[in-house]
């Protein structure tokens, strides 16, 4: 279960940034393109993250704890930054996806089930962000709250992790 928790709070950052741009024509395929990386660096991030624990076994929970605390904070102190990029939209997904990489470094040396929370960040990246796509039209939502959210569950998760 903790698997598809990880996974739906990793993808809250893409809610963050794509609720910011009301003007996306293609966002049935956008939300596809950002699943895609969401999961292929998670992928990535495990293998490196299994390897890792290998050679570190005793330190594994430690380098994840801080790996997880260090994205938390990026989170939290990026939640003011209201800047989008202009960058090509393909491109954007890509960047809001590379931190999928890190944290599943340190949730695989952790062990979690690699496929469950592949496919959890997969299908809630893209139904967040397709909600996110879809309601970026209104000024309902603040995309603050979703990243200071995400980060104050990632430091919980850290902190967590420290204490076991």
């Amino acid at each position: 279960m903790q698997e598809v928790i990880l996974g739906i709070i990793l993808a809250l950052d893409v809610v963050a940034l794509y609720i910011l741009l009301p003007s996306v024509s293609q966002r049935f395929l956008l939300s596809i393109w950002t699943a895609f990386w969401h999961m292929l660096f998670p992928l990535l991030g495990f293998k490196l993250g299994n390897w890792v624990s290998i050679f570190m076994e005793d330190w594994a929970s430690y380098l994840s704890a801080i790996l997880l605390f260090g994205i938390a904070l990026q989170l939290l102190l990026s939640s003011k930054n209201q800047h989008v990029p202009q960058k090509a939209l393909p491109i954007l997904a890509i960047m809001v996806s590379i931190d999928s990489f890190s944290a599943s470094v340190s949730f695989g040396m952790l062990n979690l089930q690699k496929y469950l929370f592949i496919l959890s960040v997969g299908v809630g990246t893209f139904l967040l962000s397709y909600t996110a796509l879809i309601i970026a039209k209104t000024s309902i939502f603040n995309s603050q709250i979703f990243k200071v959210i995400a980060g104050v569950l990632l430091l919980a998760i850290s902190i967590a992790i420290l204490f076991n």
